[in-house]
């Protein structure tokens, strides 16, 4: 390409820029958010996200050093997501103080993390150890990451539950929203395909399969702020494909959805709702000769 041409693409970038408010602060990489998020599990769960070993006469040195880390990357991110959302005269000491209480926040968070995987291996009659659920179950990975994403998300930082929480639906096919509530022991099985919306609220003790959506019946920017999406009370089970939605669509207590169904309203506590069974058409012979049998 001659340098003519490459000078006029140059400017009319030059010129899109200006719309996308290009002298505003830098937003955080997307990469680095997804080194920070390896920095949190590190912690959370060593000798599962890195291969350092921790003696133990070294385990509080080590520890120490990953905590100061964390605490100097996500400050520095935490400042640059805020900065870029609009001018604070206290942003230094705003960032530094949610990721000081992100810090203070990790033991409990394991301890909700270490309930999710004692739900996986109680509920998953293939699940064989907490190790194994820690280290290779697509949903526990899931939510791992919205229980980090979801705590950013209540100190109102922008960019960075959305950045961790598509990056998590990137890895898993499991796409949760970092506003959703989600009670202890939650347990996602198989995973790929679940969708939870923002406005979700899911108990304790909760348990879904792969395919199923939890979202709204309007998708209108007016119901931005609402309750849009369901509430799944304690010790709920939604099989493989079903839907729910809307705001005001409650699932009782241990109620259970079967596959396929649709719903758009409430479900009473204890009761069982399944999809009516297809008319199924029988016949003897392979496929290619019951063809034959049609067209002739």
């Amino acid at each position: 390409m001659d340098t003519d041409s490459l000078e006029k693409i140059a400017s009319a970038l030059l010129r899109s820029y200006d719309l996308d408010q290009a002298e505003r602060p830098r937003l955080p990489a997307r990469q680095v958010v997804v080194e920070t998020l390896d920095k949190i599990r590190r912690i959370l769960f060593p000798g599962y996200y890195a291969e350092e070993r921790l003696p133990p006469e070294s385990r509080a040195y080590y520890v120490g050093t990953w905590l100061s880390e964390l605490e100097t990357c996500l400050a520095h991110l935490i400042g640059k997501s805020m900065a870029h959302a609009g001018p604070k005269s206290d942003l230094a000491d705003r960032s530094g103080a949610v990721a000081l209480g992100f810090l203070r926040q990790l033991p409990l968070l394991r301890e909700q993390l270490r309930f999710d995987a004692e739900a996986a291996l109680a509920g998953d009659p293939a699940a064989n150890s907490v190790e194994e659920v820690i280290l290779t179950y697509p949903g526990f990975e899931a939510i791992t990451v919205h229980r980090i994403a979801h705590w950013l998300w209540k100190q109102d930082v922008p960019f960075l539950p959305r950045i961790m929480a598509e990056h998590a639906h990137t890895q898993t096919g499991i796409d949760i929203h970092p506003g959703a509530q989600i009670g202890e022991s939650f347990f996602i099985d198989h995973g790929t395909g679940v969708v939870i919306g923002e406005t979700t609220n899911i108990g304790n003790w909760v348990k879904i399969y792969q395919g199923v959506t939890l979202g709204a019946l309007s998708v209108e920017r007016s119901q931005a702020g609402t309750k849009r999406h369901p509430t799944l009370e304690d010790g709920v089970v939604i099989y493989a494909g079903a839907t729910v939605l809307g705001g005001k669509t409650v699932i009782g207590r241990d109620a259970v959805i079967g596959g396929n169904v649709w719903l758009t309203g409430s479900v009473e506590p204890g009761t069982t709702v399944l999809e009516s069974p297809p008319d199924l058409d029988f016949r003897s012979g392979n496929l290619s000769n019951s063809r034959s049998e049609d067209a002739g």
